[in-house]
């Protein structure tokens, strides 16, 4: 890690002080200042809710400030949109992505700015895909310029994101949470580019809930909690652990999971042999009662594919799936909320969730048969005592039932997704990037959550990019590359290399039989 350049000698390129800002009932910056550096990259850390989102907003020309001064390279700078804030030399990369799904990559990176012919009435379409290219191969990213941004994968789009901002040569770079749907070869190459701006003298605000990446990559570390500035720390110098705790003014553990003897449990669900295509190829595993079991692997590798397969909302070639033993048809994702299969979506905003209505109807989204009154009418006080009857149960943090979803944090969002598939009654659960954008303290409340599922019965199938995470929850590992099972492996103490060889182990390496065997001797000693 190079150092920083000292703050005693170097004029910031940002400088924010004393900055102050409320909405309707909550107040939530109180007093903040925050720097960056010419050539560093300044770790802005907190749990959801700490301020941190809203301090770059303001920056960025998003929000304006209620009290305070913000200064751009030594002088006082009002900063009154996003455009401003642009052509100043400040870009950020959202956590939400903002991309046009209708348009292609290259027009999403230089909307508003395309390249015009001699005429000046038409794009010129040549050099406006040289550009992409060019930028595409900056960051390592081999897509034709050309290709529909809905076609694209999670992590592609984020790296469009990534391209888009680059594209205006911004002097201070905020990436809120650039990594989170990226894999380790990809996290690798946008460090890469992070270095190199760090050498041109760009200051870089890094927002991240992977603890691991502070080591990394940045500098400083500034911690924020409840609004309000804690401290800036040495990046090098500052235990992981103390940086947690000042964030979330506690200690949190990070304690392998109990193994449970699941030897005489009944299996609940049994997928065999699932195929389709290259994404799926002969897929088979079971799941027993108050089993959790994890699916590692690279992006890519087929994970969530097999989880929306079994869930009904893409289809498969051939296979069979089993719950209690029963074989059972899923051609639609109603199929599989019939038969007790529940699926909590990667992108819960897009997938989970109706962010424009309220907590209570989001929890009731799919058990609305139950809520009908007299005459069909939509009985919303069953529905609103219901929903604080979870909100209760899971610790959801929300002023009221008819708060919009919107307005929760990530950790809250995804308990009123686990809310709405416990109120079905769904025996198994298939939890994709669990916590994805989310704190670490709310991560440890989710981790709390899905142990109390297992334990209560439940059959949970955890998929996960973070391996660490993996480790923590699962009682075992199902490990995929490229669209088959390479392998089944003890949870807890697995080494992470062990979990790794299985997930870059190639089709030409994979033992033809090796998924019914490895899943038989796992039974053996589960």
């Amino acid at each position: 890690m190079s150092a920083a350049p000292s703050a005693a000698s170097v004029t910031p390129l940002v400088s924010m002080k004393a900055i102050d800002k409320s909405f309707p009932g909550v107040h939530a910056l109180k007093s903040v200042s925050f720097e960056v550096l010419p050539g560093e990259v300044h770790a802005l850390m907190g749990e959801n809710g700490a301020g941190k989102s809203t301090l770059m907003k303001i920056l960025s020309g998003v929000y304006s400030r209620d009290s305070g001064t913000v200064e751009f390279n030594g002088k006082p700078v009002e900063i009154g949109s996003p455009r401003e804030a642009q052509n100043m030399g400040i870009g950020i990369i959202h956590q939400e992505l903002s991309l046009m799904p209708d348009l292609n990559a290259a027009q999403n990176i230089f909307i508003g700015r395309e390249p015009r012919t001699a005429g000046g009435l038409l794009i010129d379409e040549k050099k406006l895909n040289a550009g992409a290219t060019e930028l595409f191969k900056r960051i390592g990213l081999n897509i034709d310029p050309r290709t529909p941004v809905s076609r694209l994968t999670i992590a592609k789009q984020q790296m469009v994101e990534i391209a888009k901002a680059l594209s205006n040569e911004s002097r201070v770079l905020i990436m809120d949470e650039p990594t989170a749907a990226l894999n380790d070869a990809e996290i690798a190459e946008l460090f890469t580019i992070i270095r190199q701006l760090k050498a041109e003298g760009v200051g870089i605000v890094y927002i991240s809930h992977k603890m691991d990446e502070l080591e990394r990559i940045a500098d400083r570390v500034t911690v924020m909690r409840d609004g309000a500035y804690v401290d800036t720390l040495p990046a090098a110098t500052t235990p992981v652990q103390t940086i947690i705790e000042m964030m979330v003014g506690r200690e949190i553990a990070h304690a392998a999971p109990d193994i449970p003897d699941l030897s005489a449990a009944e299996v609940v669900l049994e997928v065999r042999n699932l195929n389709r295509g290259r994404e799926i190829q002969n897929v088979s595993f079971s799941v027993k009662k108050g089993e959790i079991l994890g699916f590692a692997g690279l992006m890519g590798a087929g994970r969530t594919e097999v989880a929306r397969a079994v869930f009904g909302a893409d289809p498969f070639t051939s296979g069979e799936i089993f719950v209690h033993g029963k074989k059972v048809d899923i051609r639609q994702p109603r199929d599989a909320v019939q038969a007790g299969i529940g699926y909590l979506s990667e992108d819960r905003k897009q997938f989970g969730l109706a962010t424009g209505m309220d907590v209570a109807n989001n929890v009731a989204m799919a058990s609305l048969e139950r809520f009908i009154g007299t005459g069909g009418v939509i009985d919303d006080g069953k529905i609103a005592g219901t929903a604080r009857e979870y909100i209760d149960q899971l610790s959801i943090k929300t002023p009221t039932e008819h708060q919009e979803a919107r307005l929760l944090s990530g950790g809250n969002q995804q308990k009123v997704v686990v809310a709405k598939w416990l109120l079905r009654d769904c025996e198994v659960l298939f939890f994709d990037e669990p916590t994805r954008g989310i704190d670490i303290g709310a991560k440890n409340e989710i981790y709390k959550l899905l142990n109390q599922l297992a334990a209560q019965g439940r059959a949970i199938i955890v998929i996960s990019s973070e391996l660490p995470e993996i480790l923590r929850l699962s009682h075992r590992i199902a490990v995929m590359c490229e669209g088959r099972l390479t392998g089944f492996l003890p949870g807890g103490n697995t080494p992470q290399e062990e979990i790794m060889k299985l997930a870059t182990q190639r089709h030409d390496d994979t033992a033809p039989a090796g998924n019914a065997r490895e899943e038989e001797k796992m039974g053996e000693t589960a």
